[in-house]
Formats: structure tokens, sequence, C-alpha cells
């Protein structure tokens, strides 16, 4: 955690080091700086993760490839050059992109670096590269997905007609061949032909991602599942009668390989009692959740999430309500994920006390840390002062600090850096008062004040911490005035580590300073 990290790294020095750096011929003292500190804290961990990324965006792909390529293991190596291949595609440096794309050994990811690059081809305007990369994809469960993103590109520019042409394409491969992803594909389908008007077709789309869903009755962690993102557009607008139908309980239980029934109808939860609420869920949706269900706790978090800034009352107000029969009769898996959302999304839209009555029914650690949750989710609603009574009201002396943190940055973000400061002030914890005024120091400089955000740095106790808040400092000010700040943040760091990111917007050639050291 990042309280603890910065801890253990110590108190910032009292001597206001680095303040009084000359700014006149600064840019070699800058880079003499970071050679000697990285003569000090090299690390292999820089052969991967942004650093490389960072070469890559300033122009220094093949130092970036070369690092990429000193990782023993094919398929980490393999990824990091796919990500590379995306960074250097983001920064416009197409043709470089694709030559490192069909230089990656592993064929499946270079397969997939093409993939990626389909679509940035056609949103830089080159439509036939666009088409002809498309065509060159070697393997046929990756022909769907090229062609399903080159539709969504190009709808997105507008050209509806040859949009639906490449979607057409998409179709009849994903429809030719069996292959896992087939609903990923589906589900940006229906995107395209939102975009075009065509709802009939979208919603014809959206049923065969669902019937897949349910056929293959897979689980998802690291993304939304594609029934997720359909049921979040569908409730978007108004329409929750795909989610409703997959609440309601089949006839019979679950039933798993060998005719052994699945675990969740094993228990208890299906044998409780439940209360129909009012309004248009019938008996059916409000039963357990059903065994082996296509639609799981963690698919519903993600509904929850892709709606909480954009719904109608009368949605969050109905999907709050399927929400808590969910965790009501669920198996129990994912059950705290789903929970955040759903305070989150009631605290979002004025439901505060029913907010904080669900965290409540957690166990004491995790109840704080959720009701800390829902006083940030009232102040960002705009609900500042209710958000610092809130947190008032939070006996946990870490969470109760962490809320109104919360509510300091949302002071800040709003314009009002005096509100901000006299809260940071109310906290006691040290760490905690610094943590909030890295929050202030950046809203203070991007309203233009950078001499008063340079001096509410030094306030900041922990070196870690006052070296993060200078960073932003430093990401907020002209290169003219960012120079000092960043020499600031190297001395008081004693690295490099907090700085180079925001570099190379200043002094692009750090980046490739660093590398020098690291691969002399």
């Amino acid at each position: 955690m990042t309280r603890e990290r910065e801890l253990r790294r110590g108190l910032a020095p009292e001597n206001d080091v680095g303040r009084d750096i000359a700014q006149g011929g600064f840019e070699p003292c800058l880079l003499t700086l970071l050679r000697l500190s990285v003569g000090r804290h090299s690390s292999t961990g820089l052969t991967s993760g942004w650093f490389p990324r960072a070469l890559a965006r300033t122009g220094h792909l093949v130092r970036a490839a070369e690092l990429a390529y000193t990782i023993s293991d094919e398929l980490k190596q393999g990824t990091e050059l796919l990500e590379l291949v995306q960074a250097a595609a983001g920064a416009g440096d197409l043709d470089g992109a694709q030559a490192l794309a069909e230089s990656i050994p592993l064929r499946q990811v270079r397969d997939q670096a093409l993939v990626a690059l389909v679509p940035a081809w056609a949103r830089a305007g080159e439509r036939d590269r666009a088409v002809a990369l498309a065509e060159r994809i070697r393997y046929p469960h990756n022909w769907g997905w090229a062609w399903a993103l080159l539709a969504k590109a190009v709808a997105d520019s507008g050209d509806i007609d040859e949009a639906l042409r490449f979607a057409a394409r998409a179709d009849d491969v994903v429809s030719s061949y069996a292959a896992d992803g087939t609903e990923q594909v589906l589900a940006l389908l229906v995107e395209v032909a939102v975009v075009s008007g065509d709802h009939d077709r979208a919603a014809a789309l959206a049923d065969r991602v669902e019937d897949i869903t349910r056929s293959r009755n897979s689980t998802g962690w690291s993304e939304p599942r594609p029934l997720a993102v359909v049921l979040a557009r569908e409730a978007l607008a108004g329409d929750l009668d795909r989610l409703d139908a997959l609440l309601r309980t089949p006839p019979g239980p679950a039933v798993g390989a060998g005719g052994t029934v699945c675990g969740w109808a094993l228990g208890e939860a299906a044998e409780q009692d439940m209360v129909v609420p009012e309004g248009d869920l019938d008996e059916a949706a409000v039963r357990p959740f059903p065994p082996g269900s296509p639609l799981d706790a963690w698919d519903m978090a993600c509904v929850l999430d892709a709606v909480v800034h954009s719904a109608d009352q009368d949605v969050v107000l109905a999907l709050a309500d399927r929400a808590e029969t969910l965790l009501e009769t669920g198996d129990g898996r994912d059950h705290d994920i789903l929970l955040r959302s759903v305070t989150l999304l009631l605290a979002r839209h004025g439901q505060v006390e029913r907010a904080m009555a669900l965290a409540g029914r957690l166990d004491p650690d995790l109840s704080v840390a959720r009701q800390a949750d829902v006083v940030g989710e009232l102040a960002r609603s705009g609900d500042t002062g209710g958000a610092e009574a809130l947190a008032r009201t939070i006996n946990d002396r870490r969470a109760q600090d962490r809320a109104l943190i919360e509510v300091v940055r949302e002071l800040a973000r709003r314009g009002d850096p005096g509100g901000a400061e006299a809260l940071v002030r109310s906290i006691n914890d040290r760490w905690a008062q610094g943590e909030a005024l890295v929050a202030v120091v950046r809203e203070t400089a991007r309203h233009g004040d950078h001499v008063r955000a340079e001096a509410l740095t030094r306030s900041i106790a922990h070196r870690a911490t006052r070296a993060r808040a200078l960073a932003a400092l430093v990401e907020l000010s002209e290169p003219s005035h960012a120079r000092r700040p960043a020499a600031q943040v190297v001395m008081v760091a004693g690295d490099w580590d907090p700085v180079l990111p925001v570099l190379e917007r200043i002094v692009p050639r750090s980046v490739a300073v660093v590398a020098d050291r690291m691969m002399s």
C-alpha cells in the first residue's frame, strides 16, 4: 500500500533540499542528476512497464524494443512487445509500430499486435492499409475481431455504410468459425449497430451474445464480460428485460459434469424466503440467483460501474434493488465487489442512508472501508459539506482520514483551496495530511498559482509523499517553470522514479539518458 511504502521511506529533509537550484542552463543539470541517480538505482524491473513505453512514445522505439528483448520469458517478452506496439501507435509512429509487431517471435502475440494496428491505421485516415492488414491476420480466431475493430473505427469516423460492410464481414467470420471470443466480437458489433441507428440489429446481436454466454457459462475477472457490456447499454436506455430474465430461477438446479449438483444449489440461500419488493419485478425475478446462471456478482458490479455516472434515477434504484437481491441470495463469490459497486451507485445518486446501511452489513474492517467510499462518492456528487459531516461519524480513525482525504480532493477540484487546506489541518495523521495536500498542490497548480503550490509541498512531512506532490507540480507547470521542481523531486526522493514519467514533456531526452545508463 502507498501509505506503508511511503512511511518506510521516512521524513523529508528539513533543509528544503533542492529549492535553490539555479534555473539557468538547467536541462544539463537535470540530466546529470538523472545519470547519477540511475547509477545508484538501476533496476532490471525497467525492462517492462511504463519506462520502455515512455521510450516508445518519445521516439526511441528501437531502444525500448532492445530492453524488451532482454526478457527471457518468451510470453512476457511478447506481452511487453505488444504493449510497445500500442504505445508507439498511440504516439503516431504507425510504421515503427507495425515493423515491431511483425518482428514479435510468438506468432499468436504477433497476430494480436497486428490486430491492434488495424483500427489505428483506420483512425489515422489510412483505411486501405487497415484493410490490407486485416486481410493478413494469420489465425481465424482473430479475423472477426480485426474486422469488428475496423468497423467500429470507421463507424466512429461517420462512414456508416462502409462500417456496416466491415461489420457484416466480421459477423460472417464468427458465424463460420466457432472460437473463443465470439461474444466479444458480437458485443462490439452491437455498438456499431447502435451508432448506425439499427436498434433491431443491435437487439438481435445482443441476443446472440446472451445465447453464447449461457451456453458457455464462463467466468470473467480482469474485465467486464461482453454480456455485462450489453446489459449496461440496455440499462442506460431503461431496458431491464434481459437483466430480469437472467435473474429468474430456471426450472431445476444446475447440474455439472457427471450429473453432480453445482455448489450454489446446495447452499442455504436457495431455501430462504424472499419478500417481493414493489415495482416491476415479478416474483420469479427476486428468487435466489439462479445456479449456473451466466450472470454473476462480478458481472452485476460491472453493469453498475458502467452506468453510475449517467443512468437516470429510476434506473439506478431499479438496479440497486436487483443488486441487493443478489447480495442476499447469491453464493457469496465476489460479494464485496458487488457491495462496493452498489453502495457507490447509491451514494452517487443521493441515497446515502441506504448506502451506509448496506456497508454496515459487513464485518467492521470492511464496513468502515465501504463507508469511506460512500463519503468520497457523496463529495464527488457535490455535497462536500454533507460528506465531511458523514466522514466525522466513521469511528475507525484510519478510515475517517481516508474519507476526509476524499473530501479535500473534491474541495480542491471544485476550486476551494482555502476550504481544502482548512480541512487538511483537521486531519491528525501526518501521512494522511500529506496525502490530502498532494491533491491540493495539484489543483492549486492547475489553477495557475504555482508559487503557492510549491510552498504547500514544503509542508508535506514524508519524503516520498512530498516527491509525489512535486511531481504533480512538474506535470502541471510550463517547461520553463517545471525544471526546478523536477530536480527537487530527484533530490528529495533520492532517485528519479517519481519524476521520470512526467519528464517526457519538458526534457524528452531524459528517458534516453536513463536507457543509456542502464544499457552501458
